[in-house]
């Protein structure tokens, strides 16, 4: 069983200048944090940690796949990740988690790297995630192809004067919803 303390880096007791962890994330990774943009996956990360003049640098390197949920069908989608993330920590009096460096206690000298890891994970998603042409779920892909209208065929007319009216008329759209119906047809 995962613990949130495997993820904890010493970086008071650190005696090399430059030192390199090993995870190998999966499944329990994902349920232990319990967040709930990311459930499954494998990952490998390496965090290098490099002793600075009152610093430190921790290089993440991460890659592997996480699961996530297709935006066209709903079925599950592996989506490949690889990316390279920097995080400065520095020793404080309390902790402070600022945009550009982390500041833990130094009576302590412990960071958690497990949220970050995460963190990382989830932002090198990309915006929109969606299987390989032809690999989505067939039925659902039909059901979206029925709901989707493509023109304004479907209109009904009530009266055969209209329909009169509307043949001998010649219809002209504006070429920014021709634009649009292309896009709505590439999806």
């Amino acid at each position: 069983m995962e613990r949130i303390e495997l993820y904890d880096i010493d970086l008071k007791n650190l005696r090399e200048s430059r030192t390199t962890y090993n995870y190998k994330v999966s499944d329990e990774f994902f349920n232990l944090i319990e967040a709930t943009g990311i459930e499954k996956g494998e990952l490998d990360v390496s965090v290098e940690v490099k002793k600075e003049i009152g610093a430190f640098r921790l290089n993440f390197h991460i890659e592997g796949f996480v699961v996530g949920i297709c935006d066209r069908c709903l079925d599950e989608v592996d989506v490949d990740i690889f990316t390279d993330n920097t995080l400065k920590v520095k020793f404080g009096e309390e902790y402070s988690d600022d945009d550009e460096i982390i500041v833990i206690p130094e009576s302590e000298g412990i960071i958690n790297v497990a949220w970050y890891i995460y963190e990382f994970t989830y932002l090198s998603l990309p915006c929109r995630i969606v299987h390989e042409e032809g690999e989505c779920n067939e039925q659902m892909q039909e059901k979206l192809n029925d709901l989707i209208r493509y023109d304004n065929t479907d209109e009904e007319v009530s009266d055969a004067d209209d329909c009169e009216d509307e043949e001998n008329e010649t219809t002209e759209t504006d070429p920014r919803w021709d634009a649009l119906k292309k896009i709505l047809n590439n999806n």
